[in-house]
């Protein structure tokens, strides 16, 4: 005998169909997702995905734009760890401005938001300033500097003069050439100082109160209640700064070339003047890939280049964990 149905239940039919048009539905919907992530996916595939994989590719090969790619096996990192002379000094020019520029930037940036926050009049006024030569083009920037500080004719080097004190030689002098591009970077930090800026603005005043209370001097309340409240600011300044260090190509590449009195489009000899002084690791890639077409041996550095710059993150953001602190979260 065969049971009977059980009261208010639906025919298997029906199920069937309501879990198909589910299905439908569904597939509609990632659909529709798809539809509208596509430009991105497109772009990341285009511009990011195929340029790394090839990048990889190419790295095992001996390519040199005018003939098919010739595959040379692991050639090309034995010539960049053993054997390329002018890798190692790229590679301690770039460190020491990841050194000595990212903590600068940062300093420079939390001062200047720090003073703007306690300005009682003109703010704004100030704020417009500071923040002006970070729109200033890379190149102009550049050239301004190497105007500034000529050593010759350049205005600096003329009132340090009258003023009796040593003039450098700045781009001309290898003990100068980084700490004047330092000055440089430090000449545009208007972007990272808003971004501090606004952080100190978020702080909670109760916190600076009940600090206050409990007896804390200036030094406390920034210790302990500032340095903490914007503590992931800081984090994403130090990761900003030190992956622009690993990519810093321009300014080096446009100082030397005008410092050394050639136009930059004149070819590799300026290049790193005075003395590979500002030889960065980017300016030497450059040159292997588009001066020299070097463009398997480029692009081994290029995956060097891009390792090193994951485990530097990773590590920044591993020791996060001892020194950033989140709203509301526990730890």
């Amino acid at each position: 005998m065969t049971s009977a149905p059980v009261a208010g239940a639906l025919p298997a039919v029906v199920v069937r169909d309501r879990r198909r048009a589910k299905r439908k539905a569904a597939w509609r919907r990632r659909g529709l997702v798809l539809l509208l992530m596509s430009p991105w996916l497109v772009g990341f595939t285009v511009f990011f995905a195929y340029p790394l994989v090839m990048s990889a590719y190419l790295s095992f090969t001996h390519y040199d734009l005018l003939s098919a790619p010739k595959w040379v096996g692991t050639a090309n990192y034995r010539y960049l760890f053993e054997q390329d002379q002018q890798v190692w000094p790229a590679v301690k020019n770039t460190l020491w401005l990841m050194v000595v520029f990212v903590p600068a930037q940062v300093l420079c940036a939390f001062g200047l938001a720090t003073m703007l926050t306690r300005a009682r009049y003109g703010a704004g006024v100030f704020r417009t300033i500071f923040y002006l030569p970070a729109l200033a083009p890379t190149v102009a920037a550049t050239l301004g500097f190497v105007y500034l500080l000529n050593p010759g004719t350049g205005p600096v080097n003329v009132v340090l003069e009258h003023l009796g004190i040593p003039t450098p030689l700045w781009f001309d002098s290898p003990q100068w050439a980084k700490p004047s591009l330092v000055l440089l970077g430090l000449w545009g930090i208007g972007t990272m100082m808003i971004i501090f800026l606004a952080a100190l603005i978020d702080v909670p005043r109760h916190l600076y109160e009940s600090a206050s209370l409990d007896g804390a001097n200036a030094w406390q309340r920034m210790r302990w209640v500032t340095l903490p409240s914007i503590s992931p600011v800081i984090l994403f300044a130090v990761v900003i700064g030190v992956i622009d260090s690993l990519q810093y190509f321009t300014q080096a590449y446009v100082a030397a070339a005008i410092a050394s009195g050639q136009a930059a489009s004149e070819g590799p000899t300026s290049a790193g003047y005075p003395e590979d002084s500002t030889l960065f690791y980017p300016v030497l890639l450059y040159l292997q890939a588009f001066s020299y077409f070097n463009m398997g041996y480029a692009s081994a550095m290029t995956m060097l280049l891009l390792v090193v710059a994951l485990t530097v993150t990773v590590l920044i953001l591993r020791s996060s964990r001892l020194w950033v602190f989140y709203a509301g979260a526990r730890r």
